[in-house]
């Protein structure tokens, strides 16, 4: 063997011998960022609730989220919880739940770190400073403070402290994520599952109006023009289908109170049910995005369906995205090809 090529096969060995060193600094290291630092692994806080002599499903009536970005309260009204304030939009009752048992369960778990440095490792870095932890405020029913806590994740573990405090745990239990206020708004406001929907009337922004029926041997997305309109050709099946079946796919992205929509609504669209529901949407392009208001009306006795769905509708407009928005404001000539009417002669 040449002398050259024994000292490039050295040399390799020596390379890949300082890459492994390397690799085991650097997991040693990491390792390090969420482990327990010298002295705190016995803390006497460990194993202990975080709300000690607290019960959170009795005691807690207003719970303030902050985020970085974002900031939103869940407030209880009654017998259910709503958001931001006591006539805000209705919350939702099994995630409250979740967080109020999650709670009341936390407890502390091995202490982790002091140092201000590592807490955005550990997703509880203030927000106060753009910081990416959350911070939990608990208020009792006449305001005072119950607890005020920051939270965070990396890598599905929950890690905690005490607002104002560095000292860092991870976390015994479990919380809902935070993150979204969109998350917590209570959008089952209307079921309409597609086969139920019989016909759908379009009054579009240029003010024509369509009717479109489901016909008896039809599909579940076969829908042709209405009596009145025997004689327009469909452009495409698909355009019928989309805007008629749109309050099957309701999915809002936030709400506000209809009192604050600025402007007249450009579109309505009227969905009708097999068994006699009439559901009617008003479309809104409002400077803050596009929404939709929702009221229904039923002809049979007890009227219950309409009722249930007037509850939890009236009074809010939702917004939707503007793929959504558009199956309600759709123009009728993307339906079908209308016959253009001579003007009468003078």
């Amino acid at each position: 063997m040449s002398l050259p090529e024994a000292i490039r096969r050295e040399r390799g060995r020596t390379l890949l011998a300082i890459g492994a060193a390397s690799l085991v600094m650097l997991g040693l290291i990491g390792l390090d960022t969420f482990s327990a630092q010298p002295g705190l692994e016995r803390h006497p806080r460990s194993g202990t609730p975080v709300l000690t002599g607290l019960d959170p499903i009795a005691e807690v009536h207003k719970i303030d989220v902050r985020l970085a970005d974002d900031a939103y309260a869940l407030v209880r009204a009654g017998e259910g919880w709503r958001l931001d304030e006591a006539d805000g939009y209705p919350a939702r009752q099994d995630r409250i739940g979740q967080l109020l048992t999650g709670l009341s369960e936390l407890s502390w778990g091995e202490a982790k770190t002091r140092d201000p440095r590592k807490l955005d490792q550990l997703g509880l870095a203030d927000p106060d400073d753009g910081g990416n932890g959350a911070e939990i405020l608990l208020r009792s029913e006449s305001g005072d403070v119950l607890g005020d806590l920051i939270s965070g994740r990396r890598d599905g573990q929950l890690y905690l402290r005490n607002r104002g405090e560095q000292l860092a745990f991870s976390g015994e239990g479990n919380l809902p994520p935070l993150s979204s206020r969109r998350s917590w708004l209570d959008f089952d406001v209307i079921a309409m599952v597609p086969d139920a929907i019989a016909g759908v009337v379009l009054e579009s922004p240029d003010g024509e109006r369509l009717h479109l029926v489901r016909p008896d041997d039809g599909g579940p997305r076969d829908f042709v023009p209405g009596p009145a309109h025997a004689d327009e050709r469909l452009v495409s099946r698909l355009a019928a289908a989309t805007p008629a079946l749109a309050l099957s796919r309701f999915s809002p992205l936030d709400v506000k109170r209809d009192t604050e929509l600025e402007t007249e609504p450009v579109a309505r669209h009227t969905t009708l049910t097999k068994d006699g529901l009439e559901v009617i949407s008003e479309a809104y392009e409002e400077a803050d995005g596009l929404y939709l208001t929702i009221r229904a009306i039923e002809a049979a006795e007890g009227a219950r369906r309409a009722q249930d769905i007037n509850d939890r509708a009236l009074g809010w407009a939702f917004r939707l995205s503007r793929y959504d928005w558009a199956d309600y404001t759709v123009a009728i000539s993307d339906i079908v090809e209308r016959a253009i009417v001579a003007a009468p002669e003078d």
